[in-house]
């Protein structure tokens, strides 16, 4: 994993990260104070999707570039991209000083219902309940397995220290509790990562 820092003197929270394996190449770019511009390239239109709705919603600009062994499995690359992705938050937010720290939403999207709260603390923790058929049709073509969703939000939490609950209240359609989820992640982080002090938001003083 390779970064790729700001310049000198700049203030704005972003980065970026790359990883080269064997089964795929990914390179992310953040900005956590952006406008929500996406620019996505995966090779999995749907996933594509999703990470649009992720930057869009969450008020980030992010840039995302991956290909992978996807003749294979498209499990590499949806891990992968999760990986460098919350290597980059993490990076982004640095010492998290100011800010807000928690957050939570129930988002609907037509009969789907999802809740999700976050906490930008430190601590790698996934609890998804999304209820999702393991038969559910994939999404997409190249074919978007909706079981990868979990993957993706497990290996993001872990790189970027985060606690994240994901949990469905009401839905049937597939599409529709996943596109629910990456967007009430969004709007999650979108409030967590404001700045409304100076202090890190924490007892122990560090996050």
């Amino acid at each position: 994993m390779t970064a790729m820092p700001a310049g000198p003197g700049d203030a704005r929270r972003s980065a970026a990260r790359q990883r080269r394996t064997k089964e795929t190449e990914v390179e992310v770019e953040v900005d956590l104070d952006g406008t929500g511009r996406a620019e996505v390239a995966t090779g999995l239109p749907f996933f594509d999707h999703m990470l649009e709705q992720l930057g869009r919603h969450g008020g980030i600009d992010l840039r995302v570039r991956a290909s992978g062994d996807l003749s294979v499995d498209a499990h590499h690359t949806v891990e992968d991209v999760g990986i460098v992705l919350g290597d980059a938050l993490a990076a982004a937010l640095g010492d998290k000083a100011g800010v807000r720290r928690f957050a939570s939403i129930a988002l609907p999207l037509d009969e789907a219902l999802v809740e999700v709260a976050l906490d930008l603390s430190g601590r790698p923790y996934l609890a998804y309940a999304l209820g999702l058929a393991p038969t559910a049709t994939p999404l997409g073509d190249p074919p978007f397995d909706p079981q990868l969703a979990e993957e993706f939000w497990r290996a993001l939490v872990t790189a970027a220290g985060l606690t994240l609950h994901v949990r469905a209240v009401a839905g049937v359609n597939t599409h529709h509790l996943v596109e629910a989820s990456f967007k009430a992640v969004a709007r999650c982080l979108r409030d967590a990562v404001r700045v409304e002090g100076a202090a890190v938001p924490s007892t122990k003083g560090v996050l």
